[in-house]
């Protein structure tokens, strides 16, 4: 499989590349250094230099050309307003419409879990933040591509269990960013989970096992 990774430089995309590439999958991204693509060239990851933010779809659609499916695992992380709307907003919607100016026939996307950060005192910039995460999942929703909207719980950095809890609604928890990662890849290998929203935090449920009782 050809996997193009919007946000491969990051956390979770990084991740979700290496997962990808130990699969035997070939793993493209795009990344806004030459010494990010450098790096991830090492790691048999094929990147091209750009800011998203300066892109147009149609400079965007020739870099997807043959590829498989999309993964927009790019985000702002909840910073200042600008960087929400150009990343998580308008980044991502570019994103689409370049998908389908490529032909390409799946669309990823990496979102949250609304309930995220709901235990502490949110700032205008992070309700800014849920609330464009929420518009552009409706958006990508909408989209006749076969997509896939995963929404993670809280993530932290430690190593992964490999054990889940993953359906259409979940209670907010935590989940480490290798289990993301590893729960993504494995949804992008099962082509029979398409056009659903799926909600994901710590559990019990082996990866495999817990994407495969989503097929419907």
């Amino acid at each position: 499989m050809r996997v193009f990774i919007i946000g491969v430089s990051g956390a979770v995309g990084g991740l979700l590349a290496r997962n990808l590439t130990d699969r035997g999958d070939e793993v493209l991204g795009l990344v806004r250094r030459a010494d990010q693509r450098d790096r991830l060239a090492a790691r048999g990851t094929v990147a091209q230099v750009g800011e998203l933010a300066d892109m147009s779809a149609e400079a965007l659609a020739p870099m997807l050309s043959g590829v498989h499916v999309t993964v927009f695992a790019a985000g702002s992380n909840g910073g200042a307003k600008k960087d929400t709307s150009e990343i998580d907003g308008e980044g991502v919607v570019k994103a689409l419409e370049a998908t389908r100016l490529a032909d390409v026939p799946r669309f990823a996307l990496l979102s949250v879990l609304p309930e995220a950060g709901r235990g502490d005192d949110l700032d205008e910039d992070k309700e800014f933040y849920f609330a464009v995460k929420k518009l552009v999942d409706v958006t990508v929703s909408e989209s006749y591509l076969d997509w896939l909207i995963l929404r993670p719980a809280m993530l932290v950095d430690r190593a992964g269990t490999g054990t889940i809890a993953l359906g259409p609604a979940q209670p907010h928890d935590e989940i480490s960013r290798e289990d993301v990662a590893a729960t993504l890849a494995a949804l992008l290998h099962e082509p029979l989970i398409r056009r659903q929203i799926l909600e994901l935090t710590q559990g019990s449920t082996p990866i495999e096992a817990a994407v495969h009782a989503n097929i419907r």
